[in-house]
């Protein structure tokens, strides 16, 4: 081996071995020595407390489903091995953890199991991109913690649903890119996706749809081909479990008021006006029947939203009995975004509650429905999180602003010290283009990778002693026009990978000349690991872009 071992580069209180290590996330220390360590199928898993075994599995089943050996696991020390261990007097940051890999093993501590597993990524992202079964590693020495405490990622399977299988797929890449957070958007207009054992006709009525445009909204015509599928209450076990061995936490989404066809579909007297048709959004081509309410067909915002009834709390009480079974997250996600109030200011009911409540207006009833609901939530045990339209006319009291209308609602949830998770569409809206010339429809605009890599989740207005309520940020996956696993995969990656950069690593670390060549490394990974994505090409002086999938 050359001795300088490629070219050295010092960043900060680190060192890079260019030609070796490319870690992503970036850790915040790092030094590196000459040498390598080998592991194959005699190298020992040492695993030297029960905290640790969690991450000793999966580092098992990875190097099996990838490499095609497994590792013999042993609570004696001896050379040629991997050891894995908890310190819980090493740091209070949850994630925090230190590794080490010398000539005779690799040693990884977490300051929490989280810490462990998230040295494991580590060791992962240090193992060839080819399939070998004698794996050399470099010699480094890492002390690391994430910057942000929320670090996730969104799926909307409304519009489009993805199978179980797929489901734990999604979680395992949040979790090798040292995320934990995955919002789950169970229901739309489109489909509701989740069982609920009272109301069995939410998912045999609204988890499917008769038809699906064709072609970007306002669309071209129909398909004419039933669509749909749900989330039984025994899978959403499952993969509550699964993501757990992962140390990814789920957090439900709900939708309400607004969002709602799919279950007024299904149970009419949820709206304002039982007795009327669905109504479509201006310009739509294919409206589909002209009589009835429908799980929708076409994208858009529709009128017809949960009415602020007795009937509809009711309702919604009794879903949420059974979500916080399910869920042993802090979170619900309750919506509240794109809620026309058209129906609402028609309507002599609400109009009449408006009054008795002494509301000023439609959106301060919105802002009752929302509070009256999280209260019944945190009676629970739970908290909310809303998107930012739940700030109009007045924020419920415990509730997290999730901020997608660009920065402003997120400024404006701190200043009033309320914990934000930053994911506006300027930055992180992952079914936005990414490329100016894509060869497959997406909703529009453009978010480049460089784009990405560039975001910075506090925004400057806001002062030093409120970038505490930033908890972090998330990307969003919405799914209009994202139809299977393979295009799911292009639009994520590697605009994810940028982002975990991003929410994990120090602000002043983040270099985006560096960020380059360490991708470069990790698409050959992906290859490895069978993912598809983009593969435009990036200049980082004109961000233009190509790409081809």
């Amino acid at each position: 081996m050359k001795k300088a071992i490629g070219m050295l580069l010092l960043m900060g209180s680190f060192i890079v071995a260019k030609a070796q290590v490319e870690i992503i996330p970036m850790p915040a220390e790092m030094t590196t020595q000459q040498g390598t360590f080998v592991i194959n199928s005699k190298t020992k898993l040492i695993v030297k407390d029960a905290q640790a075994q969690t991450s000793a599995t999966f580092l098992n089943e990875f190097l099996r489903d990838i490499y095609g050996f497994q590792l013999a696991t042993s609570k004696v020390a001896t050379p040629n091995a991997i050891s894995l261990s908890v310190n819980k007097g090493m740091s209070n940051t949850l994630g925090a953890y230190k590794f080490g890999s010398s000539k005779t093993g690799v040693e990884i501590t977490g300051a929490n199991p989280e810490g462990v597993f998230y040295g494991v990524q580590t060791l992962i992202q240090l193992l060839p991109v080819e399939k070998a079964s004698a794996l050399s590693i470099p010699l480094v020495q890492v002390k690391d913690e994430p910057r942000f405490g929320y670090r996730g990622m969104h799926l909307d399977v409304g519009r489009h649903f993805f199978p179980v299988s797929y489901i734990k797929k999604y979680i395992d890449y949040i979790a090798m890119h040292k995320m934990n957070y995955f919002h789950w958007h169970l229901t739309e207009d489109q489909g509701w996706r989740i069982e609920i054992k009272k109301y069995p006709k939410l998912t045999s009525v609204g988890g499917y749809r008769n038809g699906t445009i064709i072609g970007r909204f306002p669309g071209t015509g129909n398909d004419n081909q039933k669509y749909g599928g749900f989330y039984t209450q025994e899978e959403v076990k499952e993969v509550v479990r699964y993501a757990q061995t992962r140390y990814v936490t789920i957090i439900p989404e709900i939708e309400m008021p607004g969002h709602a066809s799919a279950a007024i579909a299904a149970y009419p007297e949820l709206s304002t006006f039982p007795e009327e048709s669905t109504k479509f959004p201006p310009k739509t081509v294919w409206a589909g029947p002209t009589t009835g309410k429908q799980v929708q067909q076409t994208w858009g915002v529709f009128e017809d939203v949960f009415s602020p009834s007795e009937k509809t709390f009711k309702f919604l009480e009794d879903v949420i009995d059974e979500v916080v079974a399910l869920f042993p997250a802090p979170y619900i996600h309750i919506g509240g975004d794109e809620s026309p109030k058209e129906n609402w200011k028609r309507s002599a009911f609400c109009q009449q509650l408006i009054k008795e409540k002494g509301l000023k207006d439609e959106h301060e009833l919105q802002s009752y429905f929302i509070q009256r609901m999280e209260k019944y939530i945190n009676a629970k045990g739970k908290k909310i999180i809303g998107w930012d339209e739940i700030l109009e006319g007045g924020l419920a009291p415990n509730a997290t602003v999730m901020s997608w209308r660009g920065e402003k609602g997120g400024i404006e949830a701190a200043k009033q010290k309320h914990d934000v998770i930053m994911t506006p569409t300027t930055y992180v809206y992952f079914d936005y283009s990414q490329t100016k010339k894509e060869d497959s429809v997406t909703i529009g605009g453009y978010i480049p990778l460089k784009k990405v890599y560039n975001y910075e989740p506090i925004p400057g207005e806001l002062a030093a002693d409120e970038h505490k309520y930033v908890l972090g940020a998330q990307a969003n996956l919405w799914t209009e026009y994202v139809k299977n696993a393979k295009k799911l995969e292009y639009m994520i990656f590697p605009r994810m990978t940028a982002l975990s950069e991003v929410l994990w690593s120090k602000k002043e670390h983040k270099d985006w000349d560096n960020f380059q060549p360490r991708l470069k490394r990790q698409l050959k990974r992906y290859d490895l690991w069978k993912i598809n994505y983009s593969t435009e090409e990036w200049n980082p002086k004109t961000e233009e872009a190509s790409s081809t999938k």
